[in-house]
């Protein structure tokens, strides 16, 4: 069975939230990161990749599992180690980042180093992280604006929604409806859209605003997600359970009162 056409219990069974059909997350260990999947008839997209390659190998299991295939896309959310740093265990995809986040993401460059710093720091035992980092894999298609994707009866829509968390983070917009597409089964009756917003929303903790982050233009990156979900959409955090639009207007304006923007 295909995973657009998969049950609730064959994406549970796989390690998957299952949100849509054809959509699922999961939730990995120690940093509660998210990494998302949508399958279309022959292309599915992979929305960030964990926080080493053991991690990476894990997640590409548990996709294999319900897809019965291999991943063809990753999307990364963000340059940060814990969405990132698994990239390399998916041989022969197609990587997509925000415009910029590639400079910071090539091997050798002081980004990378500033990566493997930051994982040791956040627990990664050095040596797993030096050998993430030894093997990271830079987007191959910088995202500026809008890119939508064809994975075979099924258009996801990438979108440089930043910056926010960072100055370069990306989010993943899945049409419900009708707009969803045969994939989706059912032409997409009833489906909902779902929204993979990255680090721009968290749920099981405050929002981290590091030295990356550009806290007075966060609000806007917030009013343009929520404006591309709508209010019926689930929002997909970066760490944390599943939102909606309220959650996410609320904690658009607890930042906006933070940094003095209305």
């Amino acid at each position: 069975m295909d995973a657009t056409d998969a049950t609730d219990a064959a994406w549970e069974d796989s390690g998957w939230e299952h949100l849509a059909p054809g959509v699922g997350r999961c939730r990995l260990p120690r940093w509660d990161a998210t990494a998302g999947l949508v399958a279309g008839r022959y292309g599915a997209l992979l929305f960030d990749t964990g926080a080493t390659l053991r991690e990476g190998r894990e997640v590409r299991m548990r996709a294999e599992a319900v897809l019965g295939r291999r991943v063809t896309h990753i999307a990364l959310s963000h340059p940060h180690f814990d969405h990132v740093l698994g990239t390399a265990a998916f041989a022969g995809v197609q990587v997509y980042g925000a415009v910029g986040a590639e400079a910071l993401l090539t091997r050798g460059s002081r980004g990378a180093d500033a990566l493997r710093q930051d994982a040791v720091r956040h627990g990664v035992p050095a040596a797993e992280a030096a050998e993430a980092v030894a093997h990271l894999v830079a987007p191959h298609h910088p995202v500026s604006g809008e890119l939508t994707l064809d994975l075979g009866g099924r258009r996801v829509t990438l979108v440089n929604c930043g910056p926010g968390h960072t100055g370069h983070d990306l989010v993943l917009l899945v049409p419900g409806g009708r707009e969803a597409g045969p994939a989706a089964g059912a032409d997409g009756a009833g489906a909902r859209t779902v929204v993979f917003c990255g680090d721009l929303v968290e749920e099981s903790g405050e929002p981290q605003a590091g030295p990356d982050a550009m806290p007075a233009r966060w609000p806007a990156a917030l009013d343009r997600l929520l404006a591309l979900g709508g209010p019926d959409a689930l929002y997909v955090p970066g760490h944390g359970a599943v939102v909606d639009a309220a959650f996410v207007r609320a904690q658009r304006d607890v930042l906006a009162a933070r940094s003095g923007v209305s």
